[in-house]
């Protein structure tokens, strides 16, 4: 298939530069999960409506994920969540590539998952056009608080990222990682194992 008998929305999932308003169906799947997030975020963390319009904009959860109000997605169907999962307040999934989510992984408040990235010359910028890389989350790990993930990064089970930081490469499996760069910092080994001061 050549690049000009591809759809916009064709480009975005094969990782080339794109139009994301040059594609009438990305456009309403934009509107779509925008109205589910602004009729979500209305509503109670109990609220049965509440339920039912998370699983319409993320239909690729786990019946067990819990999602803490408010959040936001670009689209929500391109962003899957494994059982266990938690996402704290005011997360931001910019799904314009798949973003994976493992099991029993803890996202913090006011992270962001971006994986959309824009031209750097100005005059080819400002055309709108942009390219989307995935970002995968492996089982199992912790994005503290206001943590930045840009487009094609993949952090491996286990692992911790500290609060603030800026992940611009790929985590290794179990490891304590932070900064801006984020780098890792150390492995996570059994000394840091606290079952034994937790009174039963």
């Amino acid at each position: 298939m050549t690049n000009s008998k591809m759809t916009e929305k064709e480009k975005c999932f094969a990782q080339m530069w794109y139009d994301p308003n040059g594609d009438p169906s990305l456009i309403q799947e934009r509107a779509v999960a925008d109205e589910l997030c602004t009729e979500i975020n209305r509503l109670g963390q109990t609220s049965d409506r509440r339920q039912q319009l998370l699983e319409k904009l993320f239909p690729n959860r786990a019946a067990d994920v819990t999602i803490m109000n408010p959040i936001w997605a670009d689209y929500g169907k391109y962003t899957s969540i494994g059982k266990g999962s938690f996402i704290n307040r005011n997360a931001y999934l910019m799904d314009e590539a798949k973003i994976t989510i493992g099991e029993n992984c803890f996202i913090g408040p006011n992270v962001g998952l971006y994986t959309a990235n824009h031209a750097l010359v100005a005059s080819e910028r400002n055309t709108g056009i942009e390219i989307a890389l995935p970002i995968t989350l492996e089982d199992n790990v912790w994005l503290g608080g206001n943590v930045c993930i840009v487009p094609g990064v993949t952090i491996g089970t286990g692992s911790v990222i500290g609060a603030n930081s800026l992940v611009s490469k790929d985590i290794p499996a179990n490891v304590v990682a932070a900064g801006n760069p984020c780098r890792v910092i150390r492995p996570i080994t059994e000394a840091d194992r606290i079952s034994h001061l937790i009174q039963h």
